[in-house]
């Protein structure tokens, strides 16, 4: 049945509202293009019944994408959207939507963008800094120095990645991009695993299909670039890292728990795995005491890997103009639920048009 118009858009203004800051500026500067458009800015500090007034009567919201800048009842599920009779789109700040269930706003009509490939350069460029770093022991030669006198070089002897093979979960944005550098500047031979792509989209990429199986059993390296959804939590478990190369090299710049990090402790205690390299964890940032920091062969960072002057202007540029595109009606190029388009189109008609 179709909406007819609340409070909410009698003026005919569309309201977007978000949480302190955007991932840029810039997103603010393209907005105001269409004057049409109403921005609040909330605050976590404000009363939650004050932010809940603000939601009733959204029409969008720009919704931050990791998990632990988010109060929980703020994150976009089937009990948000019932406080919002309103809403007809969630924007993610990034690639990812773990703060958004899209189960929840397709069933509410609400349709769901991301701004996927906006960071894609900054985080292939993270991956392959720590692929270099620990195959020349950068960390734990740094780490030597500052805590002992003397070292021997030998003891931290390196290798070289030219010509290995690399191994990439999820050929996206991302996972194409480092296919891209890996094979032109290593020389390195690409497998990769992406059971949504054809097998032509694999060859167009740069990488070669295979199985998850036989990417972790021949590959040198093998490198996170899928998102974290309810069929990748735990998706490199104690039996994937068994299946991987003795002295192979783990890097995750996605998703924490994606990976078990128990398991993934075990595979370089044990010392099946080499090394490892991670921006992202299951709880953001994690404690100091944390177990897999205690390892040398471990190169750490706190999920920054997006984080760079580029990406984040990228990203916000591309929810300033998705945005703008949406609330003038017409499609979003990023659209992560596309059969719900014709109910968002319903719902703005009777919203703004009748």
């Amino acid at each position: 049945m179709p909406e007819t118009k609340t409070d909410a858009a009698s003026d005919g203004a569309k309201r977007i509202v978000y949480f302190e800051k955007f991932a840029d500026p810039v997103t603010g500067t393209i907005l105001a293009r269409d004057p049409s458009i109403n921005v609040q800015r909330l605050e976590l500090s404000n009363s939650d019944a004050e932010n809940w007034q603000a939601f009733s009567g959204a029409h969008g919201y720009q919704i931050r994408a990791a998990r632990d800048e988010l109060p929980v009842h703020f994150f976009a599920n089937s009990e948000f959207l019932a406080r919002c009779p309103n809403m007809l789109v969630v924007s993610s700040m990034g690639a990812g939507f773990d703060t958004v269930d899209l189960d929840a706003c397709s069933a509410a009509g609400v349709i769901v963008v991301n701004q996927a490939g906006g960071n894609a350069e900054a985080v292939a460029e993270h991956a392959l800094g720590l692929m270099l770093a620990l195959s020349k022991r950068v960390g734990e030669t740094d780490q030597f120095m500052r805590a002992q006198d003397g070292i021997a070089r030998n003891t931290y002897m390196g290798r070289n990645i030219q010509g290995k093979t690399l191994g990439i979960i999820g050929l996206g944005h991302i996972g194409r991009r480092m296919a891209e550098l890996c094979g032109s500047l290593f020389g390195m031979r690409v497998l990769a695993y992406d059971p949504y792509l054809e097998d032509s989209d694999f060859v167009e990429r740069g990488a070669v299909s295979a199985s998850f199986e036989d990417v972790l059993a021949n590959a040198d390296f093998v490198t996170v670039h899928c998102p974290r959804t309810a069929e990748t939590i735990n998706l490199l478990d104690a039996r994937a890292f068994g299946l991987m190369k003795p002295g192979a090299i783990f890097i995750n710049t996605a998703r924490g728990g994606i990976h078990d990090e128990a398991a993934l402790f075990a595979a370089l205690q044990s010392g099946h795995l080499s090394a490892a390299g991670l921006d992202v964890w299951a709880v953001e940032p994690p404690p100091r005491d944390h177990p897999l920091l205690s390892l040398s062969n471990v190169l750490a960072s706190p999920h920054t890997a997006g984080v760079t002057h580029e990406s984040r202007h990228q990203v916000a540029s591309y929810a300033g103009e998705q945005l703008l595109e949406i609330f003038a009606g017409r499609r979003p190029p990023r659209l992560l639920n596309p059969e719900i388009w014709p109910v968002f189109q319903q719902r703005y008609r009777a919203l703004f048009e009748d």
